[in-house]
């Protein structure tokens, strides 16, 4: 399920809903439905996209740590490829450093991701088995930045209340993943996923991606404050989302040549 995170990117620009479709909008029982309405909402919404991001890494001490970057997003197609774009801003150790994906609808193939380290003057491709590990030491996984696709997983609608549809997301290959299963609590009005649990291969909860809040931008509700909870390990990553801008009307910038030149529209 292409829910997110946050994300980076829950999350990511994309989790807004225009104003007028919501008053439209029918409620649903139908799972698929649902899940495909969230899809949309969570990463479809405009033809592009671009926020300022601050994300904030708390271990389990509570010393924290901070990153900046901004974050680009252009759908090839709405509801199939899209592509993005992250360039760090802050801290040093990671100032010009830039991330893209390339993602694909089909679920036979796998996404594209390619990294610049500045330091190392090195573009480095994330190779998929990669996907589910930690997104530059954050709480975040690179997965989390482009999203599942739907048809890696089975959905069950398991439970119904006055606020959300909740959905149980059963992967379909299990040895490809760390989780047994996720459930993922969506707003009825908005169809925007609200909280996604991870549970491990005991069945225990061990990990929670939450929408904390959500504005009204360009007539887009959007979410620009998320958290991802490992109750493993006791730490949390939060992001922040400012600066959101939609349909901009970015160029052909999500190229190999821009990682290590990277673009105004990614810098600004």
């Amino acid at each position: 399920m292409r829910l997110i995170s946050a994300s980076v990117v829950a999350f990511v620009l994309g989790l807004s809903v225009p104003l007028l479709a919501l008053e439209k909008a029918e409620q649903t029982s139908d799972v698929q439905t649902i899940v495909n309405k969230a899809n949309l909402v969570a990463y479809y919404q405009g033809d592009d996209g671009k926020a300022k991001v601050k994300m904030t890494i708390t271990d389990k001490q509570g010393q924290k740590r901070q990153r900046e970057f901004n974050i680009l997003r252009k759908d090839v197609e709405d509801g199939g490829d899209q592509k993005y774009f992250v360039y760090f801003r802050l801290p040093a150790d990671v100032r010009r450093m830039t991330y893209m994906v390339h993602k694909h609808a089909d679920p036979q193939k796998d996404d594209d991701r390619w990294l610049y380290l500045p330091a190392l003057s090195l573009v480095k491709r994330i190779a998929a088995g990669d996907k589910r590990t930690s997104f530059v030491g954050s709480d975040f996984l690179y997965e989390d930045v482009s999203g599942r696709s739907l048809e890696e997983d089975t959905h069950e609608l398991i439970h119904t209340t006055d606020e959300f549809f909740v959905v149980k997301n059963v992967p379909k290959q299990p040895d490809t993943v760390e989780f047994n299963y996720y459930n993922v609590s969506i707003d009825r009005k908005t169809y925007v996923p609200m909280k996604m649990e991870f549970f491990d291969k005991d069945n225990k909860l061990y990990r929670v991606i939450e929408s904390r809040k959500v504005q009204k931008i360009q007539d887009f509700y959007t979410v620009v404050t998320s958290v991802v909870s490992n109750l493993k390990t006791g730490s949390k990553t939060e992001m922040e989302f400012t600066n959101v801008q939609y349909n901009m009307n970015l160029g052909d910038i999500f190229t190999e040549r821009y990682l290590q030149r990277p673009p105004r529209e990614a810098m600004r």
